[in-house]
């Protein structure tokens, strides 16, 4: 082995070999970074961030890994780990080969260098690094076809195997699959298929990638995962996810530059600018291009019946400040004449759950009960919308319907705002496990508004009511930096109520009924006093004149 050169050598300009190269790039590479091994050999701090370590959780745990990241932030640097102790083991201890699937050759060649890295870190019996042709089937003419790999083979008889991007490459392979920047191959559902079969006899897939575009496969896929329609488990980190774990802190150790608050917030600064734009999608997981309808209206259309009442009460201004007994005397006849005959009319061999929007002055209250079929599928029995009513009648009316439904099985409300107040009065009422007060925000919309669209798309939610409003409130979940909500800004006319605003109410109430139906929580079946007596084992024994109840 030649002599590295030193540093006068790049003074003079003097032109190194090609070995030279491989063996100084090999040096440099070996072991831990110098600042980070000195602390893990004095200090014992962890080597992996927790962000990494969430993700190797995620690969040791479950079968498929998806990983949604920002860029530059040490993914597959902490899957080299991964790939040397699962190749470094033995059979008996769940080793296996690790195959690595970058898109270009430069993306295989950093990875095998990592591992190189991890080997001599965990003590890894390994031989060199090599480069090789690895067999690609034959072509047209009948040659055969290869393409350029790496590989580093382990004492334990498995290998780390880095590879470009052919589906070809993993046909009659067993294993581990890493695929990089998956969003960025040129197949990638091909790629996929082929990857996915090594699950058969027990291996283990990661696709990891930042984003490329809402229509982008991977995007899909991961649309897919957080609609319930794959098994697979998400590990999510952003830029800010990463410097919140310490990132910028490893990076200082690693520039030797020293860390402060104040130069991390310049630093960040400076990466925003430099991605401007592009920063919401390489830096912070938001695909591109996604600003237009969530729900397209053929699909709601499909799923809206007729006979489904819509029921409205909208308050004069002046209503809030009349007499109590007058207000609950008001509610309770228009309980009566409205509501009572739909609730008698339900099936009582269904579970009923229900989602509730709050809105007290510019916007709606939307109660939207579902009953739940023995198929598993949510009917929409009617819906109820208040505008301009007092919070006490809202309560009201929303334990009238609550008490009544047959098998009730839970519920979600909106708890933002004032809507915190009918949240918590609900759940004292019938029980904290039963309700579900929702805070709105970007993680909860993206985590739950995919499987919303996945169950008008395979008929889970079979009917709606076939009104214009309610269509307008479900058109109105627009793709804001690729999760679909409400846009606050968005307000739509109500065409039941000439002049009065909506905003996207009933479409919120959908949203939050279809989570409830996805809670796993027991049914409660609420009884009134004289349904207790009735259904007792002593209803036709003597009662006590005054009280109702049985004398023994």
């Amino acid at each position: 082995m030649s002599a590295l050169p030193d540093e006068g050598d790049f003074r003079t300009g003097r032109a190194i070999t090609q070995d030279e190269w491989q063996e100084l790039r090999s040096a440099s590479l070996y072991g831990l970074p110098k600042g980070l091994q000195a602390l893990a050999d004095v200090d014992h701090v962890d080597v992996l961030l927790g962000y990494q370590k969430r993700l190797l959780t995620s690969t040791s745990l479950y079968s498929v890994t998806i990983v949604e990241k920002s860029r530059r932030t040490g993914a597959t640097w902490a899957l080299g780990a991964q790939a040397v102790l699962t190749a470094g083991s033995k059979r008996s201890a769940n080793g296996m080969d690790t195959m690595y699937i970058g898109y270009n050759l430069d993306m295989a060649r950093e990875f095998i260098d990592v591992c190189g890295m991890w080997a001599k870190a965990f003590n890894k019996i390994a031989f060199a690094a090599e480069e090789f042709l690895f067999p690609d089937g034959r072509s047209e003419d009948g040659a055969d076809r290869f393409i350029q790999a790496f590989r580093i083979k382990f004492a334990s008889g498995f290998e780390i195997v880095a590879l470009t991007s052919k589906p070809r490459s993993l046909r009659g392979r067993q294993g581990f699959v890493i695929v990089d920047e998956a969003a960025f191959h040129d197949d990638l559902k091909e790629l996929l298929k082929a990857a996915l079969a090594f699950l058969i006899w027990g291996g283990k897939v990661c696709i990891i990638s930042t984003h490329d575009g809402e229509d982008n496969a991977f995007n899909e896929l991961i649309q897919d995962v957080r609609a319930g329609k794959k098994k697979y488990n998400i590990v999510r980190f952003d830029f800010d996810d990463a410097l919140k774990d310490g990132l910028y802190q490893r990076i200082c150790l690693r520039t030797g530059n020293e860390w402060s608050a104040e130069g991390e917030a310049a630093w960040r600064a400076d990466i925003l600018g430099q991605y401007g734009d592009a920063a919401d999608e390489e830096l912070f997981c938001i695909p591109s291009k996604g600003s237009g309808t969530f729900l397209p209206s053929s699909l709601i259309r499909s799923r809206m019946a007729n006979d489904i009442p819509v029921i409205r009460l909208e308050c004069q201004d002046g209503f809030v400040f009349k007499p109590e007994e007058d207000r609950i005397s008001f509610a309770a006849d228009w309980l009566e004449e409205n509501v009572a005959p739909l609730l008698a009319a339900l099936d009582k061999r269904q579970r009923h759950v229900f989602g509730e929007d709050f809105g007290r002055v510019a916007d709606l209250s939307v109660i939207w009960p579902f009953a739940i079929g023995r198929d598993l599928r949510l009917d929409t029995p009617f819906t109820i919308e208040l505008r301009n009513v007092p919070y006490e009648q809202q309560k009201q009316i929303l334990f009238y319907v609550l008490r009544r439904l047959p098998r009730f099985s839970g519920g979600a409300m909106d708890a933002g705002g004032n809507g915190a107040y009918l949240a918590e009065v609900t759940q004292q009422e019938f029980g904290e496990h039963m309700i579900e007060p929702v805070h709105f925000s970007q993680g909860w919309y993206r985590d739950n508004t995919p499987k919303f669209k996945a169950a008008f798309e395979d008929g889970d939610i079979r009917t709606i009511p076939r009104d214009d409003d309610t269509l307008n409130d479900l058109r109105a979940f627009k793709q804001l930096k690729g999760v679909a909500q409400v846009p606050s800004d968005q307000r739509t006319l109500d065409t039941a109520k000439k002049g009065r605003k909506r905003h996207g109410d009933a479409g919120i109430a959908c949203l939050l009924g279809h989570f409830a139906s996805e809670r796993d929580v027991p049914e409660y079946d609420y009884q009134s006093e004289e349904d207790e007596i009735a259904n007792s084992p002593f209803a036709d024994g003597a009662m006590d004149g005054n009280t109702g109840r049985a004398l023994w």
